[in-house]
């Protein structure tokens, strides 16, 4: 949370039907125990958001986040090793993510994909270790959480070879109009972040036009990302009620009625309870 400037943003009003944070990094955010991940989803529940999946990006946020889904029976997790730590991603290392994967309260494989921003992790390393976890995703029969950073078609690609599973999730989904109707013509789910807020985010707002409902998640990716007006301020899983309210103001519907549609989608997507509006 230091790293974030300034101060968090006021936890906005509760949306009027609870929504699902589909990806954050509590860890991240400054949460080390049981007491710490409460305060935190305690403070989301009170802005609506009564659900979060908290992600892994290395070994040991993975083994955190699948420990933390056990503290609080409003979080679940994901385990993966992220594209930019795959420069050695050693079989001991897949062997632990293989029993995270497993566990109960771990509801997706991620976040796995492909990262040509930076330059932290060879593109070979990126795909062979991407390859992997879509045939574990597949193997546990749980979603594939997705990062794409600059690297649309080699993830296409890949998908395309390895077959994808029945379920995938484009995290913080970064591509136009275009790319979108490609992703939802292959029944992949595309999870929105503080992002689509931006002022200058015209083609991801273009983008979320041509996606069904039940094809659409919010997510917070927090603590980065936090969305406009508060944007470069530390992030949280209650600001996902933030870019809910402004994804239902670009789509043109009440508030209420998207938020109980990426609800049920979200539901569906991870295999969560059903939950009825407050």
């Amino acid at each position: 949370m230091a790293e974030r400037g300034g101060e968090r943003p006021p936890i906005p009003e509760a949306l009027p039907f609870p929504v699902v944070d589909a990806h954050t990094h509590l860890d991240a955010c400054g949460a080390k125990d049981a007491a710490d991940v409460t305060a935190m989803v305690d403070r989301a529940a009170s802005a609506g958001v009564t659900r979060v999946v908290t992600v892994a990006d290395d070994l040991a946020a993975a083994q955190w986040a699948a420990q933390a889904a056990t503290w609080d029976p409003r979080v679940f997790a994901a385990v993966a090793v992220h594209p930019t730590r795959t420069a050695a991603f050693t079989d001991a290392d897949r062997a632990v993510v293989e029993e995270l994967a497993h566990q109960p309260r771990v509801v997706a494989v991620g976040e796995t994909g492909l990262d040509y921003y930076w330059d932290y992790s060879p593109p070979e390393a990126q795909q062979e270790a991407f390859r992997w976890h879509i045939d574990l995703a597949k193997r546990v029969g749980k979603p594939l959480m997705i990062h794409d950073r600059d690297a649309h078609e080699d993830i296409f690609r890949i998908l395309a070879e390895e077959g994808s599973p029945e379920k995938v999730i484009f995290h913080c989904f970064s591509g136009d109009a275009a790319f979108a109707s490609r992703c939802v013509a292959r029944g992949y789910v595309l999870s929105f972040a503080g992002t689509v807020t931006f002022r200058n985010a015209h083609a991801l707002r273009d983008a979320l036009a041509v996606i069904p409902s039940y094809q659409l998640l919010v997510e917070t990716d927090a603590p980065f990302l936090t969305p406009h007006p508060f944007r470069g301020r530390p992030n949280e899983p209650y600001c996902a009620a933030y870019t809910l309210a402004a994804l239902a103001q670009f789509r043109g519907v009440p508030t209420e009625t998207l938020a109980a549609e990426v609800t049920a989608t979200a539901e569906r997507v991870f295999d969560l309870p059903s939950v009825t509006a407050r």
